[in-house]
């Protein structure tokens, strides 16, 4: 990469994802995998935590502009003014619409803001037609998790080569390639069988930086992947109502319980309970068996020695009433 971090910047990654209804719910319909509903979520990926899940009908778009817009609007509201100067939103394909880049380019309205995107591209026939013409010499080696030069996949902006009319200035076009999985294998179009490689698409608006660097802070975007499995391992495919607001409330208060669990795990928790998922959290620190007692006007916990996350317990709460006073 170039050697400039991502500093100062609040990162927010959106994604829908489906889940599935076994029972009669309001808003259950039928989808591309099944039936159920669609909620789309975002994650503030500085802190890992909940910022919206807000849930929608099954047969609910991926690529709903208006709902991207709604959603990343919530998200900013939740965040210290300070924090809404310099954001990064991050998304798939479905994130690539004229109305939700061209809000985002727009600072939601606010000149103040300097917002930008990362978001995947369609890879239309235009885009098939021009990436076949583009110089082998031009493309350059990208980058390992390590930061060192891979040799089987390589970067290239293809920016100028395509018709972008319509789109907000400033968009570049970031293609990757690198050798083709045998889970996309069936998937594969003509030209990424005639050339052995898999090709993948972004869009941005990030100026000045390295294509390395632009194609690193993307693929990131996949921790929004650990986040709604988290959501799911807690409670958002065991909604409980038929109705639709009562399990909207539902998705709010699990949102809520994800922001604590990711505070918890930020302040108080180290070592491999820091990382941990929410089902190692419950079994190795909520559930620790301990009994209260009152000694000499005092009420006591005593834990069993004999337990092994004991100790985690105990160092999380001397940790957390160690933490000053917020005022």
């Amino acid at each position: 990469m170039d050697g400039r971090p991502l500093t100062g910047w609040t990162v927010l990654d959106i994604d829908a994802s489906l889940v599935p209804a076994h029972s009669d719910k309001e808003g259950a319909e039928p989808n591309r995998k099944g039936f159920g509903l669609h909620p789309i979520l975002m994650f503030l990926d500085n802190t890992d935590e909940h910022l919206v899940c807000r849930l929608r009908p099954g047969s609910a778009g991926a690529n709903t502009a208006s709902d991207h817009i709604e959603v990343s609007t919530e998200a900013i509201r939740q965040l210290p003014t300070r924090r809404r100067r310099k954001v990064l939103f991050r998304a798939d394909g479905a994130g690539a619409t004229h109305e939700y880049l061209r809000w985002i380019t727009d600072g939601g309205g606010n000149k103040a803001n300097t917002w930008q995107y990362s978001v995947g591209w369609t890879r239309d026939e235009d885009f098939w037609t021009n990436l076949a013409k583009v110089p082998k010499d031009t493309w350059t080696a990208a980058l390992d998790a390590k930061g060192a030069p891979r040799e089987d996949a390589a970067l290239v902006e293809i920016t100028g080569m395509l018709d972008l009319t319509g789109w907000p200035p400033g968009l570049r076009i970031i293609v990757r390639r690198e050798p083709v999985h045998p889970k996309y294998a069936k998937d594969l179009k003509p030209y990424e069988l005639a050339t052995g490689f898999r090709y993948q698409a972004i869009a941005t608006n990030t100026p000045g930086r390295q294509l390395q660097w632009l194609d690193a802070c993307h693929r990131v975007h996949a921790h929004v992947e650990s986040g709604i499995r988290r959501s799911k391992a807690l409670t958002l495919t065991r909604l409980p109502s038929s109705k639709f607001a009562l399990n909207q409330a539902w998705c709010t208060l699990l949102a809520l319980a994800m922001d604590l669990l990711a505070w918890l795990q930020l302040l108080a928790l180290d070592g491999r309970l820091a990382r941990a998922e929410p089902a190692t959290i419950r079994t190795q620190l909520f559930d620790v068996p301990a009994k209260l007692t009152n000694h000499a006007r005092h009420r006591e916990l005593k834990f069993d020695p004999a337990w092994p996350a004991g100790h985690a317990a105990v160092k999380a709460w001397d940790r957390v009433q160690a933490l000053p006073n917020p005022g």
